[in-house]
C-alpha cells in the first residue's frame, strides 16, 4: 500500500501508517441474518453474508508526516487555498494515534476546472480510495442512503458499499455536482447529509436497504457545485466552502506543460517528441479548460504523427472556440 507522498526535510521515502477500524458490529449482523424468512429477501441475505465473510475490519490510512505536495500544488495551481487546508489537517494528525479528520469541503468553480481530478489526487495523496456519486445523473434519491429492501431492485447506497465493499474506513467519497440533485417532495436525496457530515451522527449511519449500523465518522467529504445556492443551508453549514478560481493565463500554461510532458513520459511513442512544446501550443492548450487539455493533446499528437513530425504545432490542436468547456482566465 504505497503512498505517492514524500517526507520533507531530508527524511526518507515512508509508507502511509495503517490501522484497522470497525466499519460495523457483526453480532448486529448475524441477528440481523437469522431474523430474514427463509426463501425470502435473497439480495439482503447475501449481503450480511457478505458482510461476515469479509469482517468489520478496515484500514485506516494517513501519511506518516506531513507530505511534500508541491507536485499538487504545480499540478493544481488554482487549488492552493485547498491545500493549504488540507495540509493544516495532515499536520494536525502527524506524531499521534488520531485518525486523518477533514473538514468537509465544497469546491465552488465553473464546470471543468479541475475539482474531481483535484479529488483524486488527494485520495492518492492520503493513500486511501475514492468513489464518485455523481449527483446530476442520479435517477433515485437513494443513491447516497441505499433503498428499502422492500423495494423491487433495491440496493445499498454509495456510502455503505465504499466502507463495506471497499478496503478503507477513511475513503475519499466525492459527490459530484452536488447542486444538480433533483429533489422531489417525497425524497430529499441530500437527506442522508445531515447526518453523514457531522462527526458525532456519522459514526452510527443507517443505510436504508441492510439497516445496519456503519462508522462512516473517517470518511473524508469532498462536495463539488458549479452554484451554492442550490445547496440547503444547513448543509452549507456543515462544509469550509471553497471558491475555486479559474486558472490565470500563466497557470494554464503550467498546468498545460506538465500535461504535455506526463503524456509523454507515460507512452512509448513520447519519445518522438520534443521535451516540452513550443510557445504557441502552450498558448494555444491554455485556452482550454484544464481537463479538457489531455484530450486536446493526444488529438495534437495523433495529427503530428499522421504527418510526418516529431513536433506538434499550434494548427495540430483541436479549435478551443468549439468547446463546450472553455473557461475564462483571471488577469
Amino acid at each position: 500500500m504505497e503512498s505517492h507522498s514524500l517526507v520533507p526535510h531530508g527524511h526518507p521515502f515512508r509508507l502511509p501508517i495503517a490501522r484497522m477500524r470497525s466499519v460495523f458490529q457483526p453480532d448486529e449482523v448475524e441477528r440481523k441474518l437469522a431474523k430474514l424468512p427463509e426463501r425470502e429477501h435473497e439480495s439482503l441475505r447475501s449481503t450480511y453474508q457478505r458482510m461476515l465473510e469479509r469482517g468489520p475490519e478496515r484500514f485506516q490510512v494517513k501519511p506518516a508526516g506531513v507530505p511534500d505536495m508541491s507536485g499538487l500544488y504545480d499540478d493544481l495551481p488554482n487549488f492552493s487555498e485547498v491545500l493549504d487546508d488540507v495540509k493544516r489537517h495532515v499536520a494536525l494528525s502527524q506524531d499521534s494515534r488520531d485518525g486523518l479528520e477533514l473538514t468537509p469541503m465544497l469546491l465552488l468553480g465553473v464546470p471543468g476546472i479541475g475539482k474531481t481530478h483535484f479529488a483524486r489526487q488527494l485520495a492518492a495523496l492520503l493513500g486511501t480510495g475514492m468513489n464518485l456519486v455523481p449527483m446530476s445523473s442520479m435517477t433515485a434519491g437513494w443513491l447516497l442512503s441505499g433503498s428499502s429492501s422492500q423495494w423491487k431492485g433495491s440496493r445499498p447506497g454509495k456510502v455503505f458499499e465504499a466502507l463495506v465493499d471497499g478496503q478503507y474506513a477513511n475513503p475519499v467519497l466525492v459527490v459530484d455536482e452536488i447542486d444538480k440533485a433533483s429533489c422531489d417532495a417525497q425524497y430529499d436525496p441530500l437527506g442522508a447529509l445531515y447526518s453523514l457530515l457531522e462527526h458525532d451522527t456519522a459514526h452510527s449511519f443507517v443505510d436504508e436497504f441492510a439497516e445496519v449500523a456503519i462508522d462512516a465518522s473517517q470518511v473524508i467529504w469532498i462536495t463539488t457545485a458549479n452554484d451554492e445556492r442550490a445547496i440547503p443551508e444547513p448543509i452549507l453549514n456543515r462544509m469550509n466552502v471553497f471558491e475555486v478560481p479559474a486558472p490565470t493565463r500563466e497557470q494554464a500554461r503550467a498546468i498545460a506543460l506538465r500535461l504535455y510532458q506526463g503524456l509523454r513520459s507515460e507512452h512509448g511513442w513520447g519519445e518522438r517528441f520534443a521535451p516540452e512544446p513550443g510557445e504557441e501550443v502552450l498558448d494555444g492548450l491554455a485556452e482550454l479548460a484544464p481537463r479538457e487539455m489531455r484530450r486536446a493533446l493526444m488529438t495534437g499528437f495523433g495529427n503530428a504523427r499522421l504527418a510526418g513530425r516529431d513536433e506538434l504545432q499550434a494548427a495540430d490542436l483541436p479549435r478551443a472556440g468549439g468547446s463546450k468547456t472553455r473557461v475564462g482566465f483571471l488577469q
